[in-house]
């Protein structure tokens, strides 16, 4: 059997709120090495992104590449 390579986890979701849907879970990493999947999971697992903040970061550059517009806390 031959041992298929994961990809890299690049993309890591970060919530400062706590996660009102299923899909991401408290002890959870959040890693993901889709871009629009990170971005689409964390979008959903907010109750209302425009209260509740939740981003997205690419983890090799430390950028923030999505970022919901909510006026939670900082984090």
């Amino acid at each position: 059997m031959a041992f298929v390579k994961a990809p890299p986890h690049d993309y890591r979701i970060e919530n400062v709120d706590p996660v009102q849907g299923s899909l991401l879970h408290a002890n959870s990493q959040h890693l993901y090495a889709d871009y629009s999947l990170a971005v689409a999971v964390a979008v959903k697992s907010v109750a209302d992104p425009t209260r509740q903040e939740v981003r997205v970061v690419h983890i090799p550059s430390g950028e923030v590449v999505f970022r919901t517009s909510g006026a939670g806390r900082s984090f």
